[in-house]
């Protein structure tokens, strides 16, 4: 069968699954594990290397036996997912990633050079708001990608959302700072674009209130202040029950 003539997907943000033609094809744990981390890998890797990555508890004739039965029951599915060698193993070439499509996506948005008007869409927002695998069992190689795509699609969402600003797409620009928020409540940075997003759509009234979320969260899970480039957006914020005059945000 030829992997070229399929529509091969492969789904790691929120949860796994692979699909072919756009029907769900079942994989066992083990298999799932071992795509997954091909996918993360993007090169191929000594079947020594993934088999003591993937089973590190046990003897090495132990784990490349369970290699062996992976990659064999990922063959059993019948679609060309894995390319193997002897020595090696990659997953195929003909296979789309979401992840890999996401993170290339952010790095999109986070390269002030290049224009973004294509990808600041609800698809983009969607897969920069969910985690990687994040219902998966802890484990090291595993908690190490997690983290570095969490980071990446803080920032991500931060750039998408003053983008979005500069466009005077102020709702959307709104809902990817409360993704940014939502993902990291302790994230100073995010609480800001989010600040100047209300402010440049002439809600003084959500910025403030924004403002005043981030000062309690900080205070209560920190015991710190809002730093002084956020406070400046609101420099005359309300204070001990005063009339708020907080100035709109220019773009």
């Amino acid at each position: 069968m030829n992997g070229q003539s399929h529509f091969i997907n492969l789904k790691l943000l929120k949860g796994f699954t692979l699909t072919v033609d756009h029907a769900r094809i079942p994989v066992c744990s083990s298999t799932q594990r071992l795509l997954a981390f091909l996918a993360l890998q993007g090169m191929p890797r000594s079947r020594a290397y993934v088999a003591g990555i993937l089973w590190p508890d046990v003897t090495a004739s132990r784990a490349n036996a369970n290699l062996r039965s992976s990659v064999w029951r990922a063959a059993r599915t019948g679609h060309p997912i894995i390319d193997a060698t002897a020595r090696e193993l990659a997953l195929s070439k003909h296979i789309t990633i979401d992840l890999h499509e996401a993170v290339a996506r952010a790095h999109r948005l986070l390269d002030s050079s290049r224009p973004c008007d294509d990808i600041l869409t609800m698809q983009t927002l969607a897969d920069l708001s969910v985690d990687l695998l994040p219902e998966w069992p802890e484990n090291d190689w595993m908690l190490i990608e997690q983290e570095q795509y969490r980071q990446l699609r803080l920032y991500a969402l931060e750039a998408m959302t003053e983008r979005l600003t500069s466009a005077r797409r102020y709702g959307e620009a709104v809902a990817a700072g409360l993704a940014a928020v939502r993902t990291e409540p302790l994230r100073e940075s995010a609480h800001r674009v989010l600040v100047k997003a209300h402010l440049a759509a002439g809600n003084r009234g959500a910025a403030l209130h924004q403002f005043e979320q981030c000062r309690r969260i900080l205070r209560e899970e920190l015991g710190l202040e809002p730093s002084t480039s956020l406070r400046d957006l609101v420099p005359l914020r309300a204070e001990h029950g005063a009339p708020s005059r907080l100035q709109p945000f220019s773009t």
